[in-house]
């Protein structure tokens, strides 16, 4: 298929003396006394208020205000499908058409006061109709484009978009060609029928009685495609949770995603990324209101130093324990895997806030509160740093070596290691578990 931008030049010029359409009139014939001079291979782009207007697609709406705006909440309502997200007052919908955008297309603009209209029920069809019927009249084969105004992600402002057509190839695809310096093109595809749309709008304008404008120059050769074919499938749309939905999944994704990460892609983590999670850690509820809970990022060259240290005294715990060479290279792996994690990050509970009574019973009580508490925050770290795309894997050695990890990094004596947390970017993307069954897991008494 040639590139769609062969044509040297385009001409787009407006329709204008058309009437206030209503229901029931015939806007082939009136286009075809406006428009007499329409040429075979003409693009026809018709704003979609019309065919709302003709096809019988205003509602009756009272003019006060509030009566108004509650009528229209009530047909935003009837015409989704789904919400994707709200700000306030404003809604943005994917209405029966398939299409998101504000309100399901509900509109009170270039409408009278006392009405509201809702977008044509079957705008390919609208489209479909109108090119039969202008061939019937004026004996020409155009094509139609029905269009509607619509926001963009992430860009501001509106453009016209086409909602409806019929002859007219809606997209181009240029994948497996090559541009000019030889590049093969791989998912490039332009959407014809909405660059037409677009194209159209700067002549007919929002405010003026302008709304069907003729481009004229465009190869519209006919392919069968209508505007439905620019709906993205669901499938494959890559934000196809809104907002309330993505809030809900993350939520039930969250823990399921933090899991024990041994391989490590060759990159750097992200210092905000990990300072977020940290600070995510710290909201883990404490005793007495306290903050006894600290997090340290050890570097080199005291991160060698102190795993060296740790190896030390894991050789002499298992030396003691008669513990045999098998025992001891799964400890050397996990040492392992704490050399080759591009950050180390050890949690400590500390003695802040901590009361001291004058029994030994309250003050065990005391230190098994707050270990808790720096568990639930060791947790809430791992959590965290998954919700960031890092991966982690908590490794308990430190909490049996506390004087080493103290003399090493020269730490107070209250401080108490709660373990080591391997950290980097996952060498596989990260997926989450399914829950385990609670059965016989839970008791109730």
């Amino acid at each position: 298929m040639p590139d769609h931008a062969a044509p040297g030049s385009l001409t787009i010029l407006p329709v204008p003396g058309l009437p206030e359409f209503r229901p029931g009139d015939d806007l082939a014939a009136a286009l075809a006394g406006a428009a007499p001079w329409l040429a075979d291979g003409d693009v026809v782009v018709v704003t979609s208020k019309v065919f709302s207007k003709v096809e019988g697609r205003l509602v009756a709406a009272p003019i006060e205000p509030e009566a108004r705006d509650a009528l229209r909440r009530e047909l935003v309502d009837a015409e989704t499908e789904r919400v994707i997200a709200r700000r306030g007052r404003t809604l943005i919908v994917v209405g029966k058409l398939g299409i998101v955008q504000a309100a399901a297309g509900v509109d009170g603009s270039n409408v009278r006061r006392d009405e509201l209209a809702l977008l044509p029920a079957d705008p390919d069809a609208s489209a479909a109709r109108l090119r039969a019927d202008l061939r019937a009249h004026l004996g020409v084969d155009v094509a139609v484009v029905v269009t509607d105004t619509l926001g963009r992600a992430w860009r501001v402002g509106q453009t016209d978009v086409a909602i409806g057509s019929a002859g007219v190839p809606v997209l181009h695809r240029y994948e497996g060609q090559t541009d000019a310096e030889g590049n093969e093109l791989l998912v490039t595809e332009v959407a014809l029928a909405d660059e037409l749309a677009a194209a159209a709008d700067l002549v007919k304008g929002k405010l003026g009685t302008v709304p069907v404008a003729v481009v004229r120059g465009f190869p519209a050769v006919d392919d069968g495609s209508t505007a439905r074919d620019l709906v993205r499938p669901v499938a494959d749309d890559l934000f196809r949770l809104g907002t309330e939905e993505a809030l809900a999944q993350g939520r039930a994704e969250a823990v399921l995603l933090r899991r024990s990460t041994r391989d490590f892609a060759d990159e750097p983590v992200d210092p905000a990324a990990l300072r977020r999670a940290v600070g995510v850690a710290l909201t883990a509820p404490a005793p007495h209101h306290s903050t006894p809970i600290r997090f340290g990022v050890v570097r080199e060259p005291r991160r060698t130093v102190l795993l060296d240290a740790l190896a030390d005294r894991w050789h002499e715990h298992l030396a003691a324990d008669g513990r045999g060479a098998e025992e001891i290279a799964r400890r050397m792996r996990r040492g392992d895997l704490l050399r080759r994690a591009p950050e180390l990050v050890l949690a400590f509970r500390t003695g802040d806030g901590m009361h001291t009574y004058p029994d030994a019973a309250r003050n065990l009580g005391e230190r098994t509160m707050f270990t808790v508490a720096g568990g639930a925050a060791v947790q809430s770290l791992l959590v965290a740093l998954a919700a960031e795309g890092l991966g982690s894997c908590w490794v308990g050695s430190t909490i049996f070596a506390a004087d080493v990890v103290r003399r090493v990094l020269d730490l107070p004596a209250d401080w108490q290691p709660l373990g080591a947390v391997a950290v980097g970017v996952p060498a596989q993307p990260l997926v989450p578990r399914a829950p385990r069954d609670p059965e016989g897991m839970v008791h109730e008494w």
